[in-house]
């Protein structure tokens, strides 16, 4: 059996009839998700359930692109368990029937790999603020996980079969769960194969339901949950650094030591609530992540007051020396927090 099409829809014109019947001559069944497309629709529904055996999935209501897709991947589970896996494409015609086809080939030879079709935003005629918007979504997305992604954004998707209950188990209701679905898949190191496919956008891409404000806010939310927790504590010890090495230990000459050691204790302890309950949610046991912690905790301070106290005798003030060295490593620490200590998967484990 081929991989299966899952297929959102919100109002769908003309294009999506074309797209299914040209996926049924490649031999490529579709699963269409109606997400409240409302009456005046649903001769359309109705003409690729009868005409071309798509399997209808309705929403009585708009639920969100998160939320049809769930409930694709809920009707292949129970309908057909035994298909290799599934893409995701959008119902708009902006995925290229033969760019589809390739995507479904390749999942069905990589059973492991999440297989992504990325475009090229070099070229001329993408609009500004999908280019803008995704440049800016793949920096934050490899800077959080250490993979590079070209186009976070694509909704051309394949998803091997063994992966169908952890997306199924993933946060979000809209555009923001495709991702919560990137982000996952990189935590758990599953590998990513990036296609190259043809670049569609029709009509300035205005038949898009995306919302660049509100869904961008939630795209972006998970990601900048990172950052805002890391920048948090870091203002926290920077507070704290100042306070104590001004008026706790003015007259001590180990001034810079103390302060530091004192106001990393507190910031370190902010941080590592802060990661584990809201960040990472993280429920497993804070034992061995404590540990973790407190090594990379101890090693981030050794090296912080060492830096500092070198970098002392510059004609620079001691709060922007200061700030300057635990920039530098509270990137490196959150990258290790977030690969080593918060992310602690046994083998063959998968995490959501």
């Amino acid at each position: 059996m081929n991989p299966v099409i899952i297929i959102p829809a919100l109002n769908p014109d003309e294009k999506l009839v074309s797209l299914v019947e040209e996926l049924q001559k490649q031999d490529l069944h579709t699963i269409v998700v109606d997400d409240g497309s409302g009456t005046e629709h649903a001769a359309i529904f109705r003409l690729l359930k009868s005409k071309y055996a798509s399997d209808i999935c309705t929403h009585p209501s708009n639920c969100g692109k998160g939320r049809a897709l769930k409930t694709g991947i809920s009707f292949l589970l129970d309908k057909y368990p035994e298909c290799p896996g599934f893409l995701t494409a959008d119902a708009d015609g902006q995925h290229a029937v033969k760019d589809i086809k390739e995507i479904a080939d390749m999942l069905s030879k990589n059973e492991q790999a999440f297989v992504l079709g990325v475009r090229n935003f070099k070229e001329p005629d993408i609009p500004l603020r999908s280019r803008v918007g995704n440049r800016m979504t793949s920096a934050v997305f490899r800077a959080a996980t250490g993979v590079r992604c070209q186009d976070t954004q694509t909704g051309l998707r394949g998803v091997p079969m063994r992966y169908a209950d952890l997306c199924l188990g993933l946060p979000g209701e809209r555009y923001e769960y495709e991702m919560n679905m990137l982000m996952t898949f990189a935590a758990n190191k599953i590998p990513f194969k990036q296609v190259p496919i043809e670049t569609i956008y029709i009509e300035n891409n205005r038949a898009s339901h995306f919302d660049p404000i509100k869904d961008s806010v939630r795209i972006y939310w998970n990601i900048l949950k990172y950052g805002l927790s890391s920048a948090l504590s870091a203002l926290l010890d920077l507070s704290l650094f100042g306070l104590f090495s001004t008026y706790l230990f003015p007259s001590i000459t180990e001034t810079i030591g103390l302060a530091t050691l004192l106001a990393r204790c507190i910031s370190g302890s902010v941080n590592f609530i802060l990661n584990k309950q809201w960040v990472f949610q993280n429920e497993r046991s804070s034992g061995s992540q404590g540990i973790k912690y407190g090594a990379l905790f101890i090693a981030q301070l050794v090296l912080s007051g060492l830096l500092v106290e070198l970098l002392s005798g510059l004609s620079i003030p001691l709060l922007f020396v200061k700030a300057v060295v635990d920039a530098a490593l509270f990137f490196a620490s959150y990258a290790i927090q977030k690969k080593y200590i918060f992310n602690t998967v046994k083998k063959g484990q998968i995490i959501s």
